[in-house]
C-alpha cells in the first residue's frame, strides 16, 4: 500500500432502500469501512447484488449516505445535498462506466472535456489538455466524431479519457472491462493502471467481477450482502508471484473461494 495522503476514508459507511413492500428498509451497504491512499489501486469484488456498485456511487457523490462517515479528497461527503455533491464530482472524481456514458451530441473532444463545458470554460482554455490525452490513446483522429461512429472500444478509451481530464483526485471505475473483447479490456486496464502510477490521478477504485482486471490492483475487498468480508494483497501476489499468469491464477482462486 501507498504511504501517501488518504484519498477515500469510509467509516460505518450504510446504504438502505425500501423493502418490496416498502414497510421496512434493507441494507444494501451495510457498515463498510475502508481506506485507500494516494497512488492505490483498489478493487471491489462480488457477487452480483452484494452491494459493490451501490458502494461506488457513495463513494463518488453519486448516491446519498444513510449512516457512518465518508470523507473522500478532504470533503466530508455526509449530508452534502445533490447540488454540492455535483460540484464535488465535477472538481476532484473521474468516473469509467461499463455502459461509456457519452453525450451522443458532444463530439469525442467535447465528452473529454465535458466537466469543462459544463463549468462555462472557454474552448481554447481545455480543448488542448482533452487533445493531448485522445492523441496518448491513440483517438487524435476520432476527435471531431460522434461517438455513435466509434466501436465498443474506442467509446472506452474515450470514456478513460474524459475520466483522466483534469487530473482527478480520486478515479473510479465500474465494470470498465465488463463489454469488451479480451484485448480491448487488458488495454483499458493498462490505461487505468498507468494513470495510477504515473500520478495522473491520485487513486483509483474499481467494482469488476473479473480476476484479470482484479489482478492488475494493488489490493482487492470483497463484499457479501453488503459488508466487507475478505480482502487480498494483490501487490504482494504479485511480488511473490513468478508471472503475470500466475498472479491472475491466484485472484481468480481467491475470489472463487468466496463463492462457496
Amino acid at each position: 500500500m501507498s504511504e501517501g495522503r488518504t484519498l477515500v476514508r469510509a467509516v460505518g459507511l450504510r446504504r438502505e432502500f425500501p423493502s418490496r413492500g416498502g414497510v421496512e428498509t434493507v441494507p444494501v451497504v451495510d457498515g463498510v469501512s475502508l481506506e485507500v491512499r494516494d497512488g492505490e489501486f483498489l478493487a471491489i469484488v462480488g457477487r452480483s447484488g452484494c452491494g459493490k456498485t451501490t458502494l461506488l456511487q457513495m463513494l463518488g457523490g453519486l448516491d446519498a449516505v444513510d449512516g457512518g462517515e465518508l470523507e473522500v479528497a478532504g470533503t466530508d461527503l455526509v449530508g452534502a445535498d445533490e447540488r454540492a455533491r455535483a460540484r464535488f464530482r465535477r472538481r476532484h472524481l473521474g468516473f469509467v462506466f461499463q455502459s461509456f456514458h457519452l453525450v451522443p451530441t458532444l463530439t469525442v473532444l467535447e465528452n473529454v472535456g465535458a466537466t469543462a463545458l459544463i463549468d462555462g470554460r472557454r474552448r481554447e482554455d481545455w480543448a488542448p489538455e482533452a487533445s493531448r490525452l485522445l492523441d496518448d490513446l491513440g483517438l487524435a483522429s476520432l476527435a471531431p466524431r460522434l461517438p455513435q461512429g466509434l466501436s465498443g472500444g474506442q467509446q472506452q478509451r474515450v470514456a478513460v479519457a474524459r475520466a483522466l481530464f483534469g487530473s482527478p483526485d480520486v478515479l473510479m471505475a465500474d465494470e470498465p472491462t465488463g463489454d469488451l473483447d479480451s484485448s480491448t479490456g487488458a488495454t483499458v486496464m493498462t490505461m487505468l493502471r498507468s494513470a495510477v502510477e504515473s500520478g495522473a490521478v491520485g487513486c483509483a477504485l474499481m467494482v469488476t467481477h473479473d480476476a484479470v482486471a482484479a489482478s492488475r490492483t494493488d489490493r482487492a475487498i470483497a463484499l457479501a450482502d453488503g459488508r466487507v468480508v475478505a480482502q487480498l494483497d494483490v501487490a504482494r501476489a504479485r511480488h511473490d508471484q513468478e508471472g503475470a499468469a500466475d498472479v491472475v491464477e491466484r485472484v481468480h482462486a481467491w475470489m472463487a473461494s468466496l463463492a462457496r
